[in-house]
């Protein structure tokens, strides 16, 4: 086979059907995620909301981070009514719903006499959009066979990506030129193409491994479940298969350097998502356009993630994980610093610009960095329920902490809280430096 041939043949598999529907369905995951977060946070700006309510705002998110409570339902069974789409498509059917059914309702409200209830339906969106993220990351893995997965995660980070664009570079022109609700009526429709391609894709098999099946009947041997009373039997062995036994295969493989991982995974974007939930407010503040913001930091910033996350892939090629994975912490922290020098500079489109650029390129590299890191603490057995552990650990203790970024912003200013910013993210630097050292690595 000639080397044109064999190039054709691997380009091939972006032709596969299941894998241009990855495009589509990273799209419908990447479309509320943005407009509950960001997008949200510049309409409650515009509206001249406060500081501190918008902070609050952000807590809505943390739904993404406590997905991994209700992954094991989600893993192991179908919906009631929906059961003929199969136990994937019947979950993305009700969360893809429920997302555009949310959307459309918060376009409808009163954002000053109904804001309570626009808080309350934005934490049902983020709820069904984190459902839908542990449906589609196990849909991913079943659907293909292993040769494809690469190309399957390549086409949902580009439907993803793309969809951000959307939510935030078209919501603001949207609401520039239209008002914010009807940007919020359009984005809503928007979420059909997920919905149509969910009812588009068949059911993937679900094999069982055995494993996976070894592990879990070892569990239930340690709780003793053929003991209990048969009522509560089923019950219990559910439990173990599908919630305790992915955890103890975690901690069995990496052992004492279990617990350093895990609190790597909670801090790595701590300073990225903090800084992350002021940001549209901060441009706004220093007398940038809705459309200054889309072309610079959405459109520009597009372009230069992309690159910053292909650099980063091209480090971990050459370098392996580790010190891609502390230059990404490095650079995420570090780049906040231009936040606040630009908080008390004379503020240009050349000078956001650069910041964005440099802001954009150093996340891109983390993003690329810590994606390769978590592939290789996933177990294939368990791999929807422990991405969703590490998904809701990775923007957990961040969301928390950026609940209160409107206070302390409007405390301390914008400088300081940007240099704060900076600071949480030493932590995740030392801890890569631990889990770097040859005693903390885990034994795979």
């Amino acid at each position: 086979m000639s080397k044109t041939t064999s190039l054709l043949g691997a380009f091939s598999v972006y032709s596969q059907p299941r894998v241009l529907a990855m495009v589509l369905m990273g799209f419908a995951a990447g479309l509320p995620f943005s407009l509950i977060s960001t997008t949200l946070s510049a309409w409650l700006a515009d509206e001249h909301v406060s500081l501190a309510v918008i902070g609050y705002f952000s807590l809505v998110g943390v739904a993404y981070s406590l997905k991994v409570f209700w992954a094991p339902i989600v893993d192991s069974s179908s919906v009631p009514g929906l059961r003929r789409f199969g136990k994937r498509r019947s979950w993305l059917l009700l969360a893809q719903t429920g997302i555009a059914l949310g959307l459309l309702a918060m376009s409808n409200m009163d954002l000053h006499q109904q804001l309570a209830w626009i808080a309350a339906i934005a934490v049902w969106v983020a709820f069904c959009s984190a459902t839908q993220d542990i449906v589609i990351d196990a849909y991913r893995i079943e659907a293909a066979v292993v040769e494809y997965q690469g190309a399957m995660a390549a086409a949902y980070v580009f439907g993803y990506r793309l969809a951000l664009l959307l939510a935030g570079a078209g919501a603001l022109y949207l609401a520039e030129y239209l008002g914010w609700k009807i940007a919020y009526q359009c984005l809503s429709l928007a979420m059909l193409v997920g919905i149509g391609t969910t009812l588009g894709v068949s059911e993937p098999e679900h094999a069982e491994d055995q494993q996976v099946r070894l592990i879990e009947r070892q569990v239930e041997g340690v709780l003793q479940i053929g003991k209990l009373p048969i009522v509560l039997e089923r019950l219990a062995a559910w439990f173990s298969d599908a919630v305790i036994s992915p955890f103890v295969e975690f901690f069995q493989r990496n052992g004492k350097a279990s617990v350093v991982i895990l609190l790597l995974i909670g801090l790595y974007k701590m300073s990225d998502i903090a800084m992350g939930v002021m940001a549209n407010p901060f441009y706004l503040e220093l007398g940038f356009t809705k459309k200054d913001i889309a072309d610079v930091t959405k459109l520009f910033g597009f372009v230069m993630t992309i690159l910053g996350t292909s650099l980063g892939g091209i480090l971990v090629v050459r370098f392996g994980v580790m010190r891609p994975l502390l230059l990404g912490a490095i650079i995420s922290a570090a780049t906040n610093l231009l936040f606040a020098w630009m908080a008390s500079a004379q503020p240009s489109l050349a000078m956001l610009a650069g910041v964005i650029s440099a802001d954009n390129l150093s996340g891109g590299i983390a993003a690329a960095a810590f994606i390769a890191y978590l592939s290789g603490l996933t177990n294939s057995a368990y791999t929807a329920t422990q991405y969703a552990l590490f998904s809701s650990l990775m923007t957990l203790p961040a969301k928390l902490t950026g609940g209160f970024s409107g206070s302390l912003v409007a405390s301390y200013g914008y400088q300081l809280f940007f240099i704060y910013s900076a600071l949480l993210g030493l932590p995740a630097i030392l801890l890569v430096v631990c889990l770097s050292h040859s005693r903390f690595q885990a034994g795979r």
